[in-house]
């Protein structure tokens, strides 16, 4: 079994009806598949289309076979539809624009199969969608269909608006609503004392909300490159010159035709290319979710580690289990799920982005097979987003716990010593320090008994032992604040 969400070019007849049930299913409801004669299917390849079958069911709209051969034969008809306005061919009749119409608005899975079925014998999966659409439009003029075109014209503009919608439809409103649980998380625990460890030491104290707040701004600086970020297309020819079409009709302005019809796809238009279109903007999507994802598993690593610290708590759910063998457990599983995933994710994309950018002379078919196993790597990082997601909606701060710890390492306070101590002109405070604190257990009272014990105005001394680790806390509550309402100026904007 071919796994369900990629760029794949299916099985040969009659394969592809079982590739055309196991498409289906995941378009409606992809946690049971079936055969082709009906039978529940339990051996799928990938927990994709597996385990994880419910979960990633809406991304068969964008990643499935059945899709792209959709968004094949959509450019094609409103590439059609554009070509008309040019008075190359005898003009279309109302009947014969209707069922263009008609067949844009509705694909169906017969469409699909039939698609499949002429593949099977041209061995060619742009050229099936063509004679398909002959077939089915019985223009007056079929040799419109395809016109002065070849398969990377179709194809480039296909995959750009398959991820144009993930994007748009489902990466941008997942990453938003990962955002506004971080926001609300980051406000609720903006003024609560928590520890902080450099390299695995105790270190300046700092708030929980504060925490979450740098990986809250993280994302959405990624966020913003996200929905700022333009795909690129061309339609210009087999090896980018317009030599068929001007060849052709040579009245006709091509350039202009293909930048206009570009950009009417949504698409920022590529005017120099050979073959294929460069790929570089797919490159730089994809690098962009490579960051987010690392953003995310920096996360994830941050939360489990705080758990594991008994700072962070998991809400036990009644009826589930942690172990098989230990009742007491609650298990971070779901940040250990995304960061899983992840790792899957981004051993697949920088391979996918680097191939994707890469073509021999003027074309070579080395990242088609690539390009198809987009939809995989980025079903990975959805999947590892509604994980974290889960995992955020589950956890809580043990204020005490949290307390606790910041208050049993006074010496976080010889950073803030020293450094009132180099204001009031004391030499070489550090080392005075160094020598008190560094790789030594030291209470509170210890500290204030050392104190005691510099020349110092009494004024300053009192100052010095005012201070308490679990106040120690600079102005990480108003840094939260103030990433808090910049991710809600852009949740709401």
């Amino acid at each position: 079994m071919c796994d369900i969400p990629q760029f794949g070019r299916g099985a040969r007849f009659p394969e592809q009806l079982e590739h055309l049930i196991l498409t289906s299913a995941m378009l409606f409801r992809f946690s049971t598949l079936w055969d082709w004669e009906g039978r529940v299917m339990f051996k799928e390849i990938s927990p994709l289309d597996g385990r994880y079958a419910a979960t990633l069911s809406p991304l068969g709209d964008c990643f499935s076979e059945f899709a792209l051969v959709r968004e094949r034969c959509d450019v094609e008809l409103l590439y059609l539809k554009v070509l008309d306005s040019k008075n190359v061919f005898a003009a279309l009749t109302q009947d014969e624009i209707a069922r263009i119409n008609g067949a844009v608005a509705a694909f169906s899975e017969s469409d699909f199969a039939r698609v499949k079925e002429i593949e099977a014998e041209t061995n060619h999966d742009v050229k099936a969608c063509e004679l398909f659409l002959r077939e089915k439009l019985k223009l007056a003029y079929p040799e419109m269909i395809h016109f002065g075109l070849t398969s990377a014209d179709v194809n480039n503009l296909a995959y750009a608006r398959i991820l144009m919608r993930y994007r748009d439809e489902h990466q941008l409103p997942q990453l938003r609503k990962l955002i506004r649980t971080m926001a609300d998380l980051a406000d609720a625990w903006k003024a609560i004392p928590f520890p902080a460890h450099t390299h695995g030491q105790p270190a300046s104290p700092t708030t929980a909300g504060k925490e979450m707040a740098v990986f809250l701004a993280r994302l959405l600086r990624q966020a913003r490159q996200l929905e700022e970020l333009r795909f690129r297309g061309k339609l210009n020819g087999a090896t980018g010159t317009y030599s068929a079409l001007v060849a052709a009709a040579p009245d006709v302005d091509w350039p202009a035709f293909s930048k206009g019809f570009v950009e009417d796809l949504g698409l920022e238009w590529n005017p120099c290319t050979t073959q294929v279109e460069g790929g570089d903007s797919l490159a730089e999507y994809l690098a962009i979710t490579i960051r987010i994802n690392n953003i995310v598993l920096d996360l994830d690593l941050d939360l489990w580690q705080y758990i594991s610290h008994g700072e962070i708590v998991q809400k036990a759910v009644l009826g589930e289990i942690g172990s098989s063998a230990m009742p007491h457990k609650v298990n971070p599983i779901r940040f250990e799920n995304s960061e899983g995933n992840i790792t899957i994710a981004n051993a697949l994309l920088p391979a996918i982005a680097d191939k994707i950018a890469q073509s021999r002379m003027q074309r070579d078919l080395s990242g088609s097979t690539v390009q198809r196993n987009a939809g995989v790597a980025l079903s990975h990082s959805y999947l590892a987003l509604q994980q974290t997601m889960q995992g955020l909606n589950r956890i809580d701060i043990d204020r005490n716990a949290a307390l606790h710890n910041v208050q049993a390492h006074p010496e976080v306070l010889s950073e803030a010593v020293q450094t009132i101590l180099r204001a009031e002109g004391v030499e070489n405070p550090y080392e005075l320090l160094k020598t008190l604190t560094r790789g030594q257990s030291l209470s509170i009272e210890d500290l204030q008994a050392w104190i005691d014990e510099l020349e110092i105005a009494d004024s300053v001394k009192a100052r010095l032992k005012m201070l308490k680790p679990v106040e120690y806390i600079g102005l990480a509550e108003s840094i939260c604040e103030d990433v808090v309402r910049e991710a809600q100026d852009w949740l709401n904007a």
